[in-house]
């Protein structure tokens, strides 16, 4: 792999450069943090080519989206968002290669808070819901088929299962940790054909692809959200998905990997906040197969991300980063978790669903 420091070097003269530092640790791309003499910032990653087959496609639809959000934000400057700029080196190049597949980047730095990786009011999930509708609302318009697919199969959950019954196959479940996740995964497996079922009912758009809460940049005095960032997921897709990974993140306070799994909660009044904030930005977007469909969304989720960390773990980490031996099997396990905590609520969330989004 290319040394991170030549590689800012590329994009910003070597005698400017004052540190390169790792940014954040994130579950797929590497990203560090340039600081310059001048007291200037940007952001520096390198796509991971193992999990992006088309990482100069990723770019391309970077530059679509982006300019896109830029143009509608002038006309509806109420969303308030700040738009990361993709910078390019003194030759005008936009990325750079790298002898192991990966592609290098530099971006704008935009000012905000440390990385939130859980929301722990109602004030900043309702601020989540408002961002992510935005957004939505933002690219409403935009035709999909100008993006690439830089995923292909991704949130295809009947896939991701097909991919589990392969590896499960070979590899035996050995622990007790291991059978609780084999058995969350045979009494909900029913949840991935559902929206795949509902597919021609339900809003297809441009989307974020992984609105989790850490993809959320807050302002440092204020819970007011300043950004949407990590478009490199960003694609035609149901705004169910949308949607339902975003409350899967938002609503669970413990985060995603925290010391003990089975506490893990399904928060519903981050739920009802976020859904408030949602419908005040772009609840209209919403069609009626959407409202009737979005608890189901946030299920099919859950379940579809503690699959994907669970054949992870039994195929040897191949794909999300991890820090130590087991951290996918405990990723696994806190969804799993989750997942039972919104099928004991589902009742009152339905309901909740009704009242706001009605």
């Amino acid at each position: 792999m290319t040394d991170p420091g030549e590689a800012a070097a590329f994009f910003v003269a070597a005698d400017t450069i004052a540190a390169v530092t790792p940014l954040a640790a994130g579950n797929v791309n590497r990203t560090w943090l340039v600081r310059l003499h001048d007291g200037g910032r940007r952001v520096l990653q390198r796509l991971n080519p193992a999990v992006f087959p088309d990482p100069g496609l990723v770019m391309d639809n970077l530059h679509i989206v982006t300019g896109h959000l830029r143009r509608r934000l002038r006309e509806r400057s109420t969303c308030g968002l700040e738009v990361p700029r993709v910078l390019r080196a003194a030759n005008g190049a936009d990325r750079l290669a790298d002898p192991d597949g990966g592609l290098w980047r530099m971006l704008t730095w935009i000012e905000a808070g440390p990385t939130r990786r859980t929301v722990d009011s109602a004030a900043g999930a309702a601020a989540v819901g408002r961002t992510l509708g935005c957004f939505h609302l933002l690219l409403a318009d935009l035709d999909p088929s100008l993006l690439g697919d830089p995923l292909p199969g991704f949130h295809v959950t009947p896939a991701y299962l097909a991919a589990y019954d392969r590896v499960a196959a070979l590899t035996a479940a050995a622990t007790d940790e291991e059978r609780f996740c084999a058995a969350c995964i045979g009494e909900y497996r029913f949840l991935a054909d559902l929206l795949q079922q509902q597919a021609k009912r339900l809003r297809r758009q441009v989307i974020h692809g992984d609105p989790k809460v850490a993809n959320f940049l807050f302002a440092a005095d204020s819970g007011q959200v300043v950004s949407l960032i990590d478009l490199d997921t960003v694609a035609s897709g149901l705004l169910l998905h949308d949607l339902g990974d975003c409350l899967r993140s938002c609503c669970n306070r413990h985060g995603e990997d925290p010391p003990d799994p089975a506490r893990t909660r399904f928060d519903a009044d981050l739920f009802s906040a976020v859904l408030a904030g949602y419908a005040q930005a772009a609840g209209d977007l919403a069609g009626t197969a959407d409202r009737e469909l979005l608890l189901t969304a946030v299920r099919v989720l859950t379940f579809e991300l503690g699959l994907r960390f669970f054949t992870d773990h039994l195929a040897g980490d191949r794909y999300f980063a991890v820090d130590r031996p087991g951290h996918n099997l405990h990723r696994a396990l806190v969804q799993f978790h989750l997942l039972r905590s919104i099928r004991r609520q589902e009742k009152d969330l339905e309901r909740r669903c009704r009242e706001i989004l009605h």
